[in-house]
């Protein structure tokens, strides 16, 4: 009995070292008497006991490593402490396992060596806004010096960037600052603007009054000269009237008649508001003067 299950577990042991399945997700390599001999891939593989056995066994899937916060100095000397991911997949599981003692450890010290190198070419404002270009410059070096090892860097992402108590305190008194600032800037802009409107208001205002005093004007001026034109027609009309009377007959002495009233009218107007009498000069012939004026009237009154 000891001896069938004896026999049964050595039966196993050769089984189970000259059989092997592999995954679809790995690949791996294959030594002859402690010499490569070859990539095994996914599926049923026959080995030889004791003389082939697997030496190394990789993930040929994409991987993603964690690289640890590092202190890193950037371009305006100002200290941060900087994480990241980076994505890498086995290409070639012969280089992967001959090249490089072990690619994944290798990887995340170069990406930390590289992210500090890249991280110390911006200042910290671009470090922030220049995020993409910063991991695609870290891919390009990375994925350059790997070549050697067999492995491929798909991407390498930034996840944070954290100054220092001290740099945050003086980062937020300077935008605190700036804000200040914008905001003095807008309201002299403001300022500024209303200023120019009051003086555009004053200044349309002054036009509009100039504008309806020099309207005023000619309208007065047109008035007027309607006024004059009218005072003249009348007039002319009157002149033209009286000129036709003169050639009636007893025109002219109706006109001599109304001289004389007038004179006579204005001479009594004279004498009651005057306090000292003023004769005429030839007072002799005053009696002459008031019987021909009798003589026209009688006239006068006859046609």
């Amino acid at each position: 009995m000891t001896y069938v299950t004896i026999t049964v577990l050595v039966l196993l042991f050769f089984i189970w070292k000259t059989f092997i399945i592999v995954p679809m997700r790995s690949s791996y390599i294959k030594e002859k008497l402690g010499k490569f001999d070859g990539v095994l891939e996914p599926g049923f593989h026959f080995l030889i006991p004791f003389i082939d056995r697997v030496a190394y066994r990789h993930e040929i899937r994409e991987q993603v490593m964690d690289i640890p916060a590092q202190t890193c100095i950037t371009g305006d000397n100002i200290q941060v402490l900087v994480d990241g991911l980076v994505y890498i997949k086995v290409m070639d599981p012969k280089k992967a396992s001959y090249g490089i003692g072990d690619y994944r450890n290798a990887s995340i010290n170069l990406a930390q060596t590289t992210m500090r190198s890249e991280v110390g070419k911006l200042a910290l404002h671009e470090s922030f806004s220049e995020r993409d270009k910063l991991n695609e410059n870290i891919v390009r070096e990375i994925d350059r010096a790997s070549d050697p090892w067999g492995i491929k860097v798909l991407r390498y992402e930034v996840k944070n960037i954290t100054p220092s108590e001290h740099v945050v305190q003086t980062l937020e008194k300077q935008m605190e600052a700036v804000r200040e600032k914008r905001a003095d800037i807008i309201m002299a802009e403001a300022h500024r603007q209303g200023t120019i409107n009051i003086s555009e208001g004053e200044r349309q205002e002054a036009i509009n009054l100039s504008e309806g005093a020099k309207q005023k004007r000619i309208n007065e001026a047109n008035g007027k000269a309607r006024e004059i034109s009218i005072i003249a027609e009348a007039t002319a009309k009157g002149i033209k009237r009286v000129a036709e009377a003169t050639t009636r007959p007893g025109g002219a002495e109706a006109i001599k008649m109304r001289i004389t009233e007038e004179f006579i009218q204005d001479l009594g107007e004279i004498l009651e508001k005057s306090t000292i009498t003023v004769l005429p000069g030839q007072a002799a012939n005053l009696k002459a003067a008031f019987e021909g004026i009798s003589q026209v009237t009688s006239k006068v009154t006859q046609s």
